[in-house]
């Protein structure tokens, strides 16, 4: 029977700085454990000066303190700096470092961390602020340790098997972006906008709509009321082609009455003015005569179909306009003049019509697929904590488990 020991028992902390040292700067994610910080970011490090950073060697154990619960643990695969924030843990004699950084990525260990957080408010409502796990509950969290045969084994086992999963997940991701890029291909190709076409028959975007204006700008602490107020859009719920309404803020009356230019139409399209600048989408019928914070708002006239002008908005071709004439360091900002001088197609509403039908269909079916690679991807994941999980709790024996099928459970 597999002994249940704390770990406290069987690594130690190490609190070795960094001082003059040049080594790598490591980062811990939740998806790809410890490696180089340049693999998943080309921003700078926060302090300039990195001499009170933690050092690691090979094969110790990294602990984002306030991301464990999350699985932000893993073995070092290099000496390197980390976080002064971070746990440096090295394993004693008993335990195999690769088995512990397998059975500290598992589900079950991250819902007996998750049981162990200090912090304010509930894991499971999302409002925790500050989690962090404390180095002595960690350490007196129970593991199983089986035998050093059988950790190397099920380490083993989980290389292979792991290895396995993650070259699937890649070619659907693959996949995946190869389908947005022919999604984006057929959407500038059927609405003539093609790179290497000139820009004949484009004319700018005031031309052909019946008002260019802006949503509330800014709006003060006053306006905002928890019921009884009218609907208000803001950029983050604004996505390519789609608004969602689960999260909309409130506005008091006064505030509505003080801004009648952005209160909205049914076919009107809204375009994002800060943060994911340019994404367009229609006001639906459930939205007239809401209001908007910080959008344009296109009022398209009887001469230009709304969704003909999402697809225009949505398309390669804007979004690299729009990127052009954004400003700001930050974050970037698109202003109403310059969404005015976007050159559109300016041909007649029937040919809109139908180019509108045509894209729904050969976009709805590129868009079916790309939902199926999505729904594989996510039983790739779940799949790999599961087997993960049952691996270094003792569910099932890996020596006998070699050339399991890991796409059971996988298909489209």
């Amino acid at each position: 029977m597999t002994a249940m020991v704390p770990g406290k028992f069987l690594f130690r902390p190490v609190d070795e700085r960094a001082g003059t040292a040049e080594l790598p700067l490591l980062s811990v994610s939740r998806y790809h454990g410890v490696v180089p910080r340049q693999e998943l970011t080309d921003k700078l490090a926060r302090a300039e000066d990195l001499s009170n950073y933690k050092v690691c060697q090979p094969r110790d154990i990294i602990v984002n303190r306030m991301s464990a619960y999350q699985g932000a643990i893993g073995m070092s695969p290099m000496p390197g700096l980390i976080s002064p924030d971070y746990m440096v843990l090295r394993p004693g004699n008993r335990v195999e470092s690769k088995y512990l950084h397998y059975l500290f990525r598992s589900a079950w260990f991250t819902g007996e961390v998750v049981q162990r957080l200090r912090g304010i408010g509930s894991v499971d409502l999302g409002n925790v602020r500050t989690p962090r796990i404390n180095p002595d509950d960690f350490g007196a969290i129970e593991i199983p340790v089986p035998s050093m045969e059988e950790q190397r084994r099920i380490a083993d086992f989980l290389d292979v098997e792991t290895a396995r999963i993650d070259q699937l997940t890649l070619k659907r991701r693959q996949m995946r972006s190869l389908l947005t890029l022919k999604r984006e291909r057929v959407i500038e190709s059927t609405l003539g906008l093609e790179r290497e076409k000139t820009t004949d028959g484009l004319v700018p975007l005031k031309y052909v709509v019946a008002d260019v204006t802006v949503g509330i700008v800014i709006t003060p602490a006053k306006w905002y009321v928890e019921t009884g107020g009218t609907p208000a859009l803001r950029g983050l719920n604004v996505k390519p082609g789609f608004i969602n309404t689960s999260d909309l803020v409130q506005i008091s009356a006064e505030g509505h009455a003080e801004n009648r230019k952005s209160r909205l139409n049914t076919g009107d399209v809204v375009v994002v003015r800060t943060g994911q600048t340019g994404a367009a989408a229609v006001v639906p019928a459930e939205l007239d005569g809401a209001n908007c914070i910080d959008l344009i708002v296109v009022r398209p006239g009887r001469n230009l179909s709304p969704r003909y002008l999402q697809y225009v908005l949505n398309s390669d071709y804007a979004s690299a306009r729009v990127t052009e004439h954004s400003v700001g360091s930050i974050q970037a900002h698109f202003n109403v003049g310059a969404m005015k001088q976007i050159p559109i197609p300016s041909i007649p509403r029937t040919e809109q019509d139908e180019i509108v039908r045509l894209l729904d269909v050969r976009v709805s079916a590129l868009d079916l697929l790309h939902r199926k690679l999505d729904r594989q991807e996510q039983l790739l994941t779940e799949h790999r904590q599961a087997l993960v999980t049952a691996a270094v709790t003792g569910q099932f024996d890996v020596s006998t488990a070699s050339g399991r099928n890991v796409t059971d459970g996988v298909s489209a």
